[in-house]
Order: C-alpha cells, then sequence, then structure tokens
C-alpha cells in the first residue's frame, strides 16, 4: 500500500502510517530497528532495494531522506516536504517513507526524522555515497547507534580511510570493511591448521580498492609482519599470500567468485568466496550494533602506515618488482584489545 503526501508534516506522516497498518490488518508494530538511508535521487532506487532485502532478516522502518536541490535562490527559501509511504508488499517485511527535503529543511533533516523514529528501538544511519568526513557529529548520525558509510563510493577511497580514523567514533563501520569478512574468516581458519611462524603477507587486488587496504591493514595490526600491497586488474581482492616458516599459505581468487586456499603439505581446496550484493552487507551490520573494536584498530593502525607511503603503491603484476612496505610498529590503543577472532602470529594446531 502506498500514500502520498505533499507538503507534508511528521505528523500527518505518522497518522499515514497508522492508517496503512490498519488498512492492511496489521496494527500491530513488529519492527526491530529504525534504518535511516541518506542518500540522493540518483543511488535512491539502488538503496531501498538492498534495505528491502535485508528487512527480510532485520524488520525494520526504512526512512529513507533524499535533499533536493532548488535550482533558483527563490526555491531555496521556500520549505517543503514531500513523503511517500509503503507499507504491506510494498515495503518488504517493515515499513518504508522517502522523505523529499526542500529548501531550507534540506539543514534540518534530523527534525523531519526524529518524530518518525521507532521508540525504544535501535537507529542505524547509512549513506550510501556522499557520507559525512566526521559521521558521528553529523546531525542525523548523532541519533545513531550504528553509523555505516561506504569509502568505496569516494572519489579518492584511500585517504578517505585517513579521514575516517581521525573522526573514528565507536560505532562507526564501512562496508568496505564488510566486504573482507569472508577473507578474514578464511585467513584465521587456515592459520587455526598450521603451528607456524607468518613472515611476511602480501595482498594482491585493484588499485585504490579500500576493502583491499584494510585487509592489509588488518594483517598487519594482527600478524605484526611487514605486509606488501601489489595491483590487479581485479576484480576486487584476488590474493593473499603468507609466508611461513612451513611454507606459503595462499588464498587465490582470480575471477571474484571461486578461491582456492593452498597450505604448504596440504592438498589444495576450493571455496566459495564470491563478491556479495549490498543487500548481504547491510544485512551483516544490521546483525550487531555494537561498536566493532576490531575495525577501529585495523583503521586506526593503517592510517600509521598510509602516512609513511605504503599504502599500495606497489606496481601491478607485470609492471615491475614490487618493493616491500613493511609496516613499523606504532602504539596501540584500547582499540587494539580486540574481541573478535584473529590470526596471531604463531598459529596453534588444533
Amino acid at each position: 500500500m502506498k500514500t502520498d503526501l505533499t507538503d507534508t508534516t511528521a505528523s500527518k506522516i505518522n497518522k499515514a502510517l497508522v492508517k496503512a497498518r490498519r488498512a492492511i490488518g496489521t496494527p500491530a508494530v513488529g519492527m526491530v530497528l529504525t534504518l535511516v538511508i541518506v542518500t540522493d535521487e540518483e543511488n535512491a532506487y539502488d538503496a531501498l532495494k538492498a534495505a528491502g532485502d535485508a528487512s527480510r532478516e532485520h524488520p525494520s522502518r526504512t526512512l529513507v531522506v533524499i535533499k533536493r536541490v532548488s535550482r533558483s535562490p527563490r526555491d531555496r527559501t521556500q520549505s517543503r516536504l514531500d513523503a511517500e509511504v509503503r507499507v504491506g508488499a510494498d515495503a518488504g517485511t517493515g515499513e518504508t517513507v522517502i522523505l523529499r527535503l526542500h529548501g531550507e529543511v534540506v539543514d534540518h533533516a534530523q527534525s523531519v526524522v526524529l518524530p518518525l523514529l521507532l521508540p525504544d528501538a535501535p537507529v542505524v544511519v547509512w549513506w550510501p555515497v556522499n557520507a559525512p568526513l566526521d559521521p558521528a557529529n553529523d546531525p542525523l548520525g548523532a541519533l545513531a547507534q550504528r553509523r555505516v558509510t561506504d569509502t568505496y563510493a569516494c572519489e579518492q577511497p584511500v585517504k578517505e580511510l585517513a579521514a575516517r580514523a581521525d573522526a573514528y567514533t565507536p560505532g562507526d563501520t564501512d562496508l568496505s570493511w564488510t566486504r573482507i569478512t569472508p577473507w578474514r574468516s578464511m585467513l584465521a581458519a587456515a592459520l587455526d591448521q598450521v603451528a607456524c611462524e607468518v613472515q611476511g603477507v602480501e595482498v594482491e587486488g585493484e588499485e585504490f580498492n579500500p576493502s583491499c587496504e584494510l585487509l592489509a591493514m588488518w594483517l598487519a595490526d594482527r600478524l605484526d609482519v611487514p605486509v606488501r600491497r601489489t595491483r590487479s586488474a581485479g576484480p576486487g581482492l584476488t590474493a593473499v599470500r603468507m609466508d611461513t616458516d612451513c611454507g606459503p599459505i595462499v588464498l587465490d581468487r582470480a575471477d571474484g567468485s571461486l578461491a582456492t586456499l593452498a597450505i604448504q603439505g596440504q592438498p589444495k581446496r576450493a571455496v566459495a568466496l564470491k563478491r556479495r550484493e549490498t543487500a548481504e552487507l547491510i544485512a551483516e551490520e544490521l546483525r550487531r550494533l555494537d561498536p566493532d573494536d576490531t575495525y577501529a584498530s585495523a583503521l586506526r593502525y593503517g592510517v600509521e602506515r598510509l602516512k609513511q607511503g605504503n599504502g599500495g603503491d606497489a606496481p601491478a603484476k607485470g609492471e615491475g618488482q614490487a618493493v616491500p612496505a613493511p609496516v613499523e610498529s606504532v602504539a596501540k590503543g584500547p582499540a587494539a584489545e580486540a574481541t573478535a577472532k584473529a590470526p596471531v602470529k604463531r598459529a596453534a594446531v588444533k
């Protein structure tokens, strides 16, 4: 069921939600959180589709905030709020409200969103594009327990990672980090199978891909060994090679779908490591709303490496010999005491 409201208010939108729920026979509110999507017209459809797919796992009230650009000085002085309310089959398993802000109200989006938040439920804000440099201090970000950005959508992803580290606040996360969850799990499992000391690591992937940089930062932070970043044609991450005193461990994914895990003295194994859709990434982020200390530790450690000029400048294969870029040890803050499972320099035999 869809309801269009022109030049409306938050109070009228709430009344439209109640009326729509009663019309379809579900007066109770059975949602677990509020997901606020801040985007533009160009990216609104894709973001809303991803949120709708994720709502099958996390029923939520989705508020899409679209700040419309006024073309004339006169329009910029006239505030207007248009809304589209979707309930039932048109909104997945939750409720969706698309808010289009015009004029001066664009600078006060939080005053529109605040009355529409579900009471006593967590709030997650997601910026698919054009995320603020300091999400926690953004007026909308200040309403949320969890703030999701995506450095992959930025013009200069590596520099954006440095800015994210400087402004990090517990509750911040990034979809570029979420994309490497299967890689981190597979590498940790591989090191659990051997009792070897890791001596060096090479991370191979696309140039200017923040997921590659974050994986290199995480390995450098957790293993405290030299990490070399090399470029490839992609797609995304293509390989991780760990040199150990027992022989190499290689996780190679050339086609973006099926990977091969090779451990010295063991047969090669094919593992599913496909590139995931945005809906899967958002669904994973909504499963946990507590601060991600492992992400914070890797992000802060990596910024130091990037400042030293080791952030992914090694040439691609065929362009010359890549120069190893060891990561110097730096003092870690409380975030380095990560509780998540991560490989250690010497892995124990199971």
